[in-house]
Order: C-alpha cells, then sequence, then structure tokens
C-alpha cells in the first residue's frame, strides 16, 4: 500500500492527473467540493489514470482540505511513476 500526497483543484474544466513534486500529485476534476462529490470524482480519477479499480484508491487524510493523502494499492513509487508516463502518454493529444 502506497500513501501518496494529492493536492486537489475542484471545479476543473478538464479532468487530469500530473505529477508536481517528488511525491506529490496534481488532481483536476469537474466535481465540486459539495457533499463529497469533489473526493469521489478524485478517487476515481486517479483509480482510472492508474488503471486500477476504484476500490484500489482511497482518500485517508485531509478529506475537507485541497491538501490529501491518499491510499493506491501500488508497490511502490516507482511503479507510481511508470503507470503516471503510460498515462500521460495516453492522454497526450498530439
Amino acid at each position: 500500500m502506497l500513501r501518496v500526497r494529492v493536492q486537489a483543484h475542484p471545479g476543473a474544466r478538464v479532468e487530469r492527473v500530473e505529477p508536481m513534486d517528488q511525491d506529490c500529485l496534481g488532481v483536476w476534476v469537474n466535481a465540486r467540493t459539495i457533499e463529497g462529490q469533489a473526493n469521489a470524482a478524485i478517487e476515481r480519477a486517479l483509480a482510472a489514470a492508474l488503471k486500477l479499480r476504484p476500490r484500489q484508491v482511497k482518500i485517508v487524510g485531509g478529506g475537507t482540505s485541497r491538501r490529501k493523502i491518499v491510499e493506491i494499492e501500488l508497490p511502490d513509487m516507482d511503479a507510481l511513476r511508470d503507470r503516471l508516463l503510460a498515462y500521460r502518454l495516453r492522454s497526450d493529444p498530439t
């Protein structure tokens, strides 16, 4: 189980996941912060970007903050980086 810091950006026009620094991800989602909608959208966006099942991604800290801690069912940061690279290649418009 891997724990990662996430900087949330609710209410974005385009949903995306990007690395921000060594162990922090930026997650932009369309959903607003009403009744946990953004948190659920962040979990779904991360799962989709990393090609995981939604139940393999869970917010465990910072539920009402833009800075969150997320548990992801991956063995290590190298696996996370590899999956993020594949996601960026899939979503690259060129």
